[in-house]
């Protein structure tokens, strides 16, 4: 009965900061679909050469790996409230540059709204980590499962959003930025309602924590950082080629599209029991399934090139990207002190946008000039998934086959 009085209190205010964060996810969030689907159609627009078109979606996940330490340790400092309300802030400046861009023709200034935009997509990713602070062991991997299951409604929203605002000014997607601004403004009154203290100011004798370097040599925080990099590039490198594989096959741009959509499913839908099978079956072989999942999705796509083979294999990919993902995050999120939540947690994300940024600029290079046709340059992007699932795989094994009685400094 003492341990039940204990931890409800626990868990009802974490549910409460899970609902907050949800919302938030399904609705902050829809904005970047909605510059993910316009970003290059823009940049498309506006770029002096077309192949720079993808550069705009290239410069958000930038920003997002150079502003992840600095918001991490604002939240380490102010609490999430205040990091949460700095994204929405840029992601209402970002859209604002954008906009203005559009408006002057300028390509320069273009980028520099995706840039800031990046500091919105950082902050983001943090919402996860949110939903485990308050949250008791047992309800952690559902916290976090949840959060991720709010993108599922991002995924059908900024779509529609975008549908209804690309042509409704006299400048394309103008009124597509001006809808991002509003969702900011409008979503950030959101975390008014959340309730996460401020991490406790460390008194002078209180313990600093590991350097970085300790924490990411500690070998569940290691493999915990390397599955979740190798899991978000993997599925951002084959994602950003799937559009051009599609259409280069032969097959319509609506067709690209529904496999896209498909995919954006796949990565969301699972969420709403990834948590559970987590706490069922442990983190390590969720990781592992994901892997597998994976591998399974590269193996589909270098089988062929019908348009099923393409809805399998990103169907595949998303299943494998949530699984891989939620289970690095719940791995991570258990294996460092309170007082080092903002280093690790900036120094993971640094990391996993990193390698984003790089299969981001990678994948078109593999899929336009590593063949001589679409179905080359298509079977390239899968065969580079191969060493990544082998780092990633390797890592989990061998903290598998680790003497269970190690402890780690």
């Amino acid at each position: 009965m003492t341990t039940q009085t204990t931890t409800q209190p626990s868990d009802t205010r974490a549910r409460r900061n899970v609902t907050v964060l949800v919302l938030a996810q399904a609705l902050l969030g829809s904005q970047m679909p909605m510059i993910f689907t316009i970003g290059g159609l823009a940049g498309q627009s506006l770029a002096p050469n077309p192949c720079y078109a993808t550069l705009p979606i290239s410069l958000i996940v930038l920003g997002s790996m150079l502003a992840a330490t600095p918001v991490s340790a604002i939240m380490q400092k102010y609490g999430r409230r205040a990091g949460f309300f700095l994204g929405a802030g840029a992601g209402a400046v970002g859209g604002a540059i954008g906009a203005y861009g559009l408006l002057t023709a300028s390509f320069t200034i273009f980028l520099l709204g995706s840039l800031v935009t990046g500091i919105y997509m950082s902050a983001q990713g943090f919402y996860r980590f949110a939903a485990a602070d308050t949250a008791s062991d047992d309800f952690r991997p559902k916290a976090i499962s949840y959060v991720m299951a709010g993108g599922l409604a991002s995924a059908v929203i900024g779509p529609q959003l975008v549908k209804f605002t690309a042509e409704s000014y006299v400048i394309p997607f103008l009124g597509t930025y001006a809808g991002v601004i509003a969702i900011n403004l409008i979503g950030a009154c959101l975390f008014f309602f959340l309730d996460i203290p401020k991490p406790p100011v460390p008194a002078e004798d209180a313990p600093k924590g590991r350097t970085r370097w300790e924490l990411l040599t500690t070998p569940r925080i290691g493999v915990a950082v390397i599955c979740a990099a190798v899991s978000y590039a993997l599925m951002n490198l084959v994602m950003t080629s799937t559009p051009l594989a599609v259409v280069g096959c032969g097959y319509e741009t609506g067709d690209a599209a529904n496999v896209v959509t498909a995919h954006v499913l796949a990565m969301f839908a699972p969420s709403f029991f990834t948590g559970h099978l987590i706490a069922r079956f442990g983190v390590e072989r969720i990781m592992a399934t994901g892997l597998v999942i994976l591998a399974g999705a590269g193996a589909v796509g270098l089988s062929g090139v019908n348009l099923e083979q393409f809805f399998v294999a990103l169907v595949l990919l998303g299943i494998g990207w949530n699984f891989g993902f939620i289970g690095a995050t719940t791995m991570l999120s258990g294996a460092h002190e309170a007082h080092e939540r903002g280093r690790m947690q900036g120094l993971n994300d640094l990391i996993v946008f990193g390698a984003v940024t790089f299969a981001s600029l990678s994948s078109g290079g593999l899929m336009n000039c590593s063949g001589g046709s679409p179905v080359q340059g298509w079977m390239s992007v899968n065969l580079a998934m191969a060493p990544f699932l082998v780092l990633a795989g390797g890592a989990l094994i061998w903290l598998w086959l680790r003497p269970k009685d190690v402890v780690e400094a």
